[in-house]
């Protein structure tokens, strides 16, 4: 294992610590700033009907396919719900706060005030599927492996971490000398695998060998590229836990994988599916014409949300030649008319994104102030001129289609970088045609990005729209080979070590990072550092401001638009809580706190 001296297991660690612990009680669950809102006697999670009813199936049209069943490496594309449904972590988190876990596999938990260590203690009810107890061995096998040959977020997230310590016979202690004060919740939140499991068997390696989980769903079958099926563990030992009262409800779910969003749709139109998450407002509106739908067999649900926007749209890689000029950035995203093509595709339905953080209280707007301005000043030369003393916004057009206001100063700004019209065609002062590709997975945003080739074409710009299978663009995309790509980014209240997952310098050559766009900033860098440090909440949004700044003001994507509600079509039979957790629909909803009426 890593760094096996550094980390040595000292089974008499506890008792030579005992006077470290003077600070700190055992708790039942900690949060990002102040304690966590549930008390330790609390019943259940406040999103959940706590009497939903077990049985049934619930089957979903997922888009892609698979290749494999570790969703922890690098190599393959595994299904989600492997992840959600098998594997747990130490502590579980609640979607109705901004970021606070409680106790699931560990039923205590301690911290320094200061956050310098943590420490962990297994109940001894835990167990994996298939009987065995989960052990303090298995916590530190999960820990080592995944920072040894896990994503690169879990690897980042073990450096932060000096040393380890056995105490007692189910207690695991960690030093945490690096200042990040949100590693103590990431560990918490680490998958614990069965260290069994992987005895002769390569990590690093895909394998359709389902994983050894302590999860209330397994695996009980699977074709590759086309279904997982995952069974309610009957012998499930966190069944009866508080935290997951009224969760876990199916006693089937089953995830089928079709080629685009059309065929998603077409499964779910005739049955084959039971849910349809719907991006398209025209189609919510009168697209529902099939006899399932008539005969009152679906249902429709508007769930409301209060998480940031995140990030949607046509993402620039930097790492391009043709792309690091930010005028030549700036220039394409003057291009896209968001006011037109959002009357034409949806109905004028949706509103832009603003920024990474927008619709929430972390997005930055006027000048740079207080926190936030104390952590960009000093990197205020790596920022475009007057950011952190104006305001910002998308570009706006007339909605005419015309765009050109917008165009003319485009074509400003080509010029000042060096760009020129010649014969109809932008070119370099050495002849070089503009010209790249915008890399789709077959059936998606083709619509979008076919309008936006065409609009460049106004300037000369040859924009290539190349679609390719599931397989091709998933490798492509973990080799940054690409010179535009339409990517997401879901952002939480609570952002933290991700950010560096997304952001951050390392993710330019690092393969399988989110940093698609090849961000490398100093202004972006200082700003994750400052999250991660800060010790109370002030300094904590200041520095998310700043990070909502500097990547909005770089123009690293041409932002699409976002809805304060999620637009579920599903089956009748299905019921879901009249509350609504904060982050709405998103991790830990559907499925998890769903059932069946009937049973089916």
């Amino acid at each position: 294992m890593i760094r096996a001296a550094a980390r040595a297991i000292a089974l008499a660690g506890g008792i030579a610590l005992l006077g470290a612990h003077a600070f700190a009680e055992p708790s039942h669950g900690l949060a990002m700033y102040g304690a966590p809102a549930l008390s330790p006697d609390f019943q259940h999670l406040p999103y959940v009907n706590p009497d939903a009813p077990k049985g049934g199936r619930i089957n979903f049209a997922d888009i892609g396919g698979f290749d494999s069943m570790n969703p922890y490496i690098v190599k393959g594309r595994a299904p989600w719900g492997v992840r959600m449904h098998t594997i747990e972590s130490l502590l579980g988190r609640s979607w109705d706060e901004p970021f606070s876990l409680y106790g699931l596999l560990a039923e205590t938990v301690e911290m320094a005030p200061d956050r310098s260590w943590v420490e962990f203690h297994l109940r001894p009810e835990a167990k994996f599927s298939d009987g065995s107890p989960v052990t303090v061995e298995d916590v530190i096998f999960s820990m080592e492996i995944l920072g040894e040959k896990g994503l690169p977020n879990l690897r980042d997230t073990w450096k932060n971490v000096a040393s380890y310590s056995r105490v007692g016979e189910r207690g695991i202690r960690f030093e945490l000398p690096s200042g990040d004060r949100e590693t103590p919740l990431l560990l918490g939140l680490r998958p614990i695998l069965q260290k069994a499991h992987w005895e002769g068997r390569d990590f690093a390696e895909t394998t359709l060998q389902p994983l050894v989980g302590s999860g209330p769903y397994v695996v009980s079958s699977l074709e590759p590229g086309r279904f997982v099926e995952l069974t309610r563990n009957p012998d499930y030992w966190g069944a009866d836990l508080p935290f997951n009262r009224g969760q876990h409800n199916f006693e089937t779910i089953r995830y089928e994988f079709f080629r685009d969003e059309a065929a998603q749709f077409e499964a779910f139109s005739a049955g084959v599916s039971d849910i349809f998450r719907d991006g398209d407002p025209n189609r919510w509106e009168d697209g529902y014409q099939f006899a399932r739908a008539q005969s009152g067999e679906i249902a429709f649900a508007e769930i409301p949300h209060g998480r940031p926007t995140g990030m949607h749209g046509f993402v620039f890689n930097t790492r391009k030649p043709l792309f690091q000029d930010i005028r030549v950035r700036e220039a394409l995203t003057l291009a896209f008319d968001f006011e037109w093509i959002n009357a034409a595709l949806n109905a004028g339905a949706y509103q832009r994104i603003e920024s990474f953080f927008a619709n929430s209280p972390l997005a930055f707007e006027g000048p740079a102030e207080g926190a936030e301005r104390a952590v960009l000043s000093p990197y205020a030369d790596a920022l475009p001129a007057g950011a952190l003393d104006h305001g910002f916004g998308q570009p706006v057009s007339d909605g005419s289609g015309r765009n050109r206001r917008n165009l003319r100063e485009a074509v400003r700004l080509l010029e000042e970088a060096g760009w020129s019209v010649q014969d109809g065609v932008l070119k370099t002062a050495a002849g070089a045609p503009f010209e790249f590709e915008i890399l789709l997975v077959s059936g998606e945003n083709e619509r979008i990005a076919g309008v936006f080739a065409e609009s460049l074409k106004k300037l000369g710009i040859t924009a290539n729209v190349r679609l390719v299978d599931s397989a091709q663009y998933q490798a492509r995309l973990t080799d940054y080979d690409y010179d535009m790509v339409i990517r997401r980014w879901a952002l939480s209240l609570s952002p933290g070590n991700e950010q560096r997952f997304y952001w951050g310098r390392d993710g330019v050559t690092t393969p399988g990072t989110r940093n698609y766009m090849g961000v490398d900033n100093p202004a972006v860098e200082a700003s994750i550092d400052a999250i991660l440090s800060a010790e109370d909440e002030a300094a904590f949004t200041g520095a998310v401001k700043a990070l909502d700044r500097a990547l909005s003001v770089g123009r690293y994507v041409i932002p699409f638009w976002h809805s304060p509600v999620s637009r579920i079509a599903y089956s009748s039979r299905l019921a879901y809580p009249e509350k609504a957790p904060l982050y709405g629909d998103w991790i830990g909803f559907l499925p998890q706190v769903w059932w069946s009426t009937t049973g089916e």
